[in-house]
Parts: C-alpha cells; structure tokens; sequence
C-alpha cells in the first residue's frame, strides 16, 4: 500500500514537472498562467537545481536537466518498488 501510493506521487510530480517545462516555452509574462508557472517552480526548482549544477545548457540554450532528472526520479521509486 506505502510503494503504492509512493508511485502515485512520484507519477504526479513528474507530470507537475512535465507541465512545468512545456510552459516554459510559452510566454507567461503576466495573468493566470504566469501565476501558474511561477507556483510550480516553486515546486519543481528545487529538484531541478539539484541536476542543473551538474549539466550545464547543450550549446548555450538546451537544457536537458529535466529529462535527466524524470529519468532519475523514475528509475529511484522503480528500484525502491523492486527491493521492498
């Protein structure tokens, strides 16, 4: 039931993550979806930041830090789900 619920979450915030890099590209200056944006990097920054100090941008505007850091977060729980 723990491992459960444990995917569950670790699937929400990937999804939290997700939206959070695909509303990256869009201009968010002001309104709803600039408050938006700007909660949920309050709630994805502080993961990312862990990668972001170990891979700098690819070319100078590439940032691969969230791919690298779902596939981490997924593969963690998945190992945890595996030995308990």
């Amino acid at each position: 039931m723990l491992m459960y619920l444990l995917v569950r979450l670790v699937d929400a915030y990937s999804i939290i993550i997700f939206v959070y890099v695909m509303m990256s590209w869009l201009p968010v200056d002001r309104g709803i979806l600039a408050d938006i944006y700007r909660v949920l990097g309050k709630i994805c920054d502080p993961y990312l930041d862990l990668f972001k100090k170990l891979i700098p941008p690819i070319g100078g505007m590439v940032d691969v830090t969230p791919i690298l850091a779902l596939l981490v977060l997924q593969l963690a729980v998945r190992l945890l789900v595996v030995l308990f």
